[in-house]
């Protein structure tokens, strides 16, 4: 007890000093505003202030980087309602019904309920990184490919069975992602699969032009010349807009409460990222709601969940990075290259040989979600002025920051041309009733359980029973199961109905 005392005085002592403020501060703000505006990616921002953090102490360095991180997950849900554009991957779910709200007037409350349940499932998760980071490491340590294979099995069909309308459709939708994440290099062979000869397909689709594709541009298509072209109305902007109703705030904490939990816990295991626990407890909302029909109109529990799990999976995510040297994600990833730059290598030992760092970074989030609230709630009104002006305006300059944050992801003017044509395709998408998010999912996805599978059958030696002789993969693949057969469960119910009734 004394030794966590004295871990947290010495983090404490990092970073509530005068620089490690300062740089906290300019990166969770970098990190709001790139999480709102649609196009440009926390990855993308961190490569660019990557440089910065050379003349830096390498721990405050790393709380700036950290701070545009988990900053733009919260600024991410302001573009996702306000204009049903993600402005990050891991919050495209909040389109769902953060969109329909915000159609519904109610954009100031969901703008509120969002920052408030990112700022819990923040607290929630780094009360989890201090208490129990060394019992959840090991946990996650246990895991073999086998496991990872079937927890992202279990992920890849909440995909398809979760969105809106037809399971059968969903499940398409997340095989042609899984598809379109074959394209590129073969990691084990060095082959180039399904690059129909380009050579800019060689280190594959850019997911940062497939998901600025698939949901920025072909809003702005789907937007041309309909009704939601006429900008919507802005009322005079008062507190009691934003503060929820007592019923209101019923049906948001104990979702709060489920995506915080999920969050930490997905977002701890190495590999999965936010993406996959914001999917995970908005399938888990959805499935246990007694009105399971309101979502994706407009359902708060819809919103409150996934934040929650983004943000707790993004502190979460440094569980791994931290105690194990494991990347949480491409982000984390990120951060940790950060590291190795400033000549530290992130190992089980890191947290003794660095409590400066380790803690210092630990408490720093504590302070930067701090800043969040305060910054983010006061400037609510200004997010939801971006509806007052033209879509005629808004609209082209959208498209130049997505082109701009594509190009700016990889240099690549190939990659301009990809999100174009994804936009295209979205948009087709949309008028047949195919949901572009199991896309999404299938394409982050994709890789990682083909990386586990391979992994798996080379260590059994082809042998594919050792997925149900690990009691841990076989909760995971009767969960997949179980999922399926709940989604099948409606459809099988209607044609008994019918065959009764001939």
């Amino acid at each position: 007890m004394n030794e966590f005392a004295g871990n947290i005085a010495i983090g404490l002592g990092q970073a509530l000093t005068a620089d490690s403020l300062l740089f906290c501060f300019i990166g969770v703000t970098v990190g709001t505003l790139v999480g709102v505006l649609p196009g440009i990616g926390p990855l993308a921002a961190i490569s660019l202030a990557l440089p910065m953090t050379y003349y830096l102490d390498p721990t405050t360095g790393l709380i700036m980087l950290a701070g545009i991180f988990y900053g733009s997950q919260y600024g991410g849900s302001t573009a996702s309602i306000l204009l049903n554009l993600p402005g990050s991957a891991t919050s495209a779910i909040t389109c769902l019904d953060g969109y329909p709200l915000a159609r519904q007037g109610k954009a100031l409350l969901a703008l509120f309920v969002t920052a408030i349940n990112s700022f819990v499932g923040a607290s929630i998760a780094i009360l989890i990184l201090m208490g129990f980071a060394p019992l959840i490491a090991d946990l996650a340590l246990g895991f073999s490919s086998a496991e990872y294979f079937s927890v992202l099995l279990l992920g890849l069909v909440a995909a398809g069975t979760m969105t809106p309308g037809s399971p059968v459709k969903g499940l398409m939708m997340v095989a042609f992602g899984i598809a379109l994440g074959l394209v590129g290099t073969d990691v084990n062979s060095g082959a180039f699969r399904f690059t129909l000869g380009l050579l800019d397909l060689s280190d594959g689709i850019s997911l940062v032009a497939l998901a600025m594709g698939l949901f920025g541009v072909s809003e702005v298509i789907a937007n041309i010349g309909g009704r939601a072209t006429r900008p919507m109305r802005i009322e005079r902007i008062r507190l009691r807009d934003m503060w929820p109703s007592r019923q209101e705030w019923r049906e948001i904490w104990p979702p709060t409460l489920r995506g915080s939990m999920i969050g930490s816990f997905v977002g701890a295991l190495p590999g999965t990222g936010p993406g996959v626990a914001t999917l995970i407890a908005y399938a888990t909302e959805k499935r246990i709601s007694k009105h399971p029909e309101r979502f994706g109109k407009g359902a708060l529990a819809g919103i409150s969940a996934p934040e929650a799990a983004n943000n707790a999976a993004v502190q979460a995510a440094f569980i791994p990075t931290l105690s194990l040297g494991i990347p949480g994600d491409a982000v984390v990833a990120m951060l940790m290259g950060a590291m190795i730059l400033h000549g530290i290598t992130p190992s089980p030992n890191l947290i003794h040989e660095q409590p400066t760092l380790v803690w210092g970074l630990i408490m720093s989030f504590w302070v930067g979600n701090l800043m969040l609230l305060v910054l983010n709630i006061p400037l609510l009104g200004l997010w939801v002025r971006l509806l007052s002006i033209p879509y005629n305006l808004l609209y082209p300059a959208i498209l130049v920051l997505v082109c701009v944050g594509v190009y700016a992801a990889d240099n690549s003017v190939f990659d301009i041309f990809v999100v174009l044509a994804f936009g295209i395709l979205g948009y087709v998408m949309r008028i047949l009733g195919y949901e572009a998010m199991p896309v999404l999912l299938g394409f982050i996805l994709g890789p990682l359980i083909e990386e586990h599978l391979r992994r798996t059958l080379l260590l059994s030696h082809g042998d594919m029973s050792i997925l149900v002789e690990r009691p841990v993969s076989l909760l995971f693949l009767l969960a997949s199961l179980l999922l399926l057969a709940i989604s099948a469960l409606p459809a099988l119910r209607r044609r008994l109905a019918r065959m009764e009734s001939v």
